[in-house]
């Protein structure tokens, strides 16, 4: 039922490029983002969101944690005769990361549930969420990171009906090109099972500064190739159009 909701991009990696490089032990971040953009589609109307996670990562390799943020693309969604009352994304994930013996390559895979609470009316397929993932990741100098993850849906993605078994495809680098400084490059792509209008891909082009004391700065362009007119909302905004965003954070 939901047709304005797309899927959503790894929010683990929020926490993680804001808190740097993963360690054993507890770690997380909070920010404030012109717009919360996942999988390159707005999900706050391209409004504001104030977001937060936390990690614990064990010294084999086991991770959990917990991220959240303030949406809105449910609650555009009501209307008199069904009304809708959600504005926040709570996600819990775990998974097991690692390298391939002493190269630098790496890999990860686990589970993420995406829940959003609130009221809904009778009928309504829930939005919420649950995927799969795996990724695998190289460092070929320490200033340069790529990564492709492949995330699998085992639910309905995200209310589309009949949707489980979507997939995305993350593919990214990070080259940080001066000390402080890192070039942000992404591509993905979006498959909705049973729902293949909705089906799109993303890009990113961005530069994040980050600081000793652990605030950064993130400046992005998004685009999609999305039909606009299957993502546009009841307010008029093509919210997969392309699309500046100023990312605040700090990590702790």
């Amino acid at each position: 039922m939901s047709s304005r909701k797309t899927a959503i991009a790894s929010s683990v990696s929020l926490v993680l490029l804001a808190a740097g490089q993963a360690h054993a032990g507890t770690s997380g971040s909070v920010a404030l983002t012109s717009d919360y953009l996942f999988r390159g589609v707005s999900q706050t109307n391209e409004e504001p969101a104030v977001q937060g996670g936390v990690e614990y990562a064990a010294d084999g390799g086991f991770y959990v944690g917990a991220w959240g943020s303030s949406v809105s693309w449910l609650s555009d969604l009501s209307s008199d005769a069904a009304p809708i009352s959600s504005d926040v994304e709570l996600d819990g994930y775990l998974g097991y990361r690692g390298k391939f013996g002493d190269s630098k390559f790496g890999y990860d895979v686990g589970a993420l549930y995406y829940w959003y609470p609130g009221d809904y009316p009778a009928g309504f397929n829930s939005a919420d969420t649950g995927e799969i993932y795996v990724g695998i990741s190289a460092s070929p100098s320490d200033a340069v990171a790529l990564a492709a993850k492949y995330s699998y849906a085992v639910t309905d993605l995200f209310g589309y009906a009949d949707s489980d078994g979507s997939g995305y495809l993350d593919i990214s680098m990070n080259w940080q090109f001066t000390p402080g400084w890192t070039l942000n490059v992404h591509g993905g792509k979006q498959w909705v099972e049973n729902n293949e209008a909705y089906e799109y891909a993303d890009w990113k082009l961005g530069v994040t500064k980050a600081f000793d004391n652990g605030f950064s700065i993130a400046a992005a362009y998004t685009d999609t190739d999305a039909e606009q007119a299957l993502y546009t909302n009841a307010f008029g905004n093509e919210i997969a159009d392309g699309r500046f965003s100023l990312t605040f954070a700090k990590a702790f």
